[in-house]
């Protein structure tokens, strides 16, 4: 009877335990979704802005219609991505169109000038700090993923939970890594 009863104990233990493992991967699986989603939320309010930010520049230096159309053609390429790696290509490459439509501003003290032009730039300042953000929140969260799918106990689970390893965000072009040199 006794056995019994410490063997009914251990088999509850041991189904406590696989719930609880099920559950965590399954927990950190939703936790990358959501990760994502946030660089992608943060990505479409860059997005959003940069039409504006394209217009009054436009306004003060229409002769650089090839850095305009590099930043308008990158944002179309950013918001039809989908999936880590593209999403990552198509920022990159806006980032760098991004960087150069304020180079260009550089050559226009009036429109350095512009309280429009400072507004919407202090607005995609702080999206950047915040897509920043997302980035590392995504990466935090993928690598606490891929820690539980590739260790023992929890990696006896990643195939039942239809859970696996994904893919970090990173940034393809080296140059990308560079700070940007804004000067106001």
């Amino acid at each position: 009877m006794k056995s019994t009863i410490i063997l009914i104990a251990v088999l509850v233990l041991l189904v406590l335990w696989l719930v609880t493992s099920y559950n965590r991967l399954v927990r950190l699986n939703i936790s990358a979704d959501e990760a994502f989603a946030q660089i992608e939320v943060q990505l479409k309010r860059r997005a959003d802005l940069i039409p504006n930010l394209v217009e009054t520049v436009k306004g003060y230096a229409a002769h650089e219609k090839t850095t305009l159309d590099a930043v308008i053609s990158a944002r179309a390429k950013a918001t039809s991505a989908t999936g880590i790696a593209d999403v990552a290509a198509a920022d990159g490459q806006l980032t760098t169109a991004l960087r150069g439509l304020l180079a260009v501003a550089e050559s226009y003290p009036d429109l350095k000038a512009s309280a429009n032009f400072l507004a919407l730039q202090e607005e995609l300042s702080t999206t950047e700090n915040k897509v920043s953000f997302a980035r590392q929140f995504y990466n935090d969260t993928v690598r606490s993923l891929n820690q539980a799918v590739k260790t023992f106990p929890s990696s006896l689970f990643a195939g039942i939970a239809k859970v696996s390893a994904r893919a970090f965000y990173e940034v393809e072009n080296p140059t990308d890594r560079n700070v940007p040199n804004v000067k106001f």
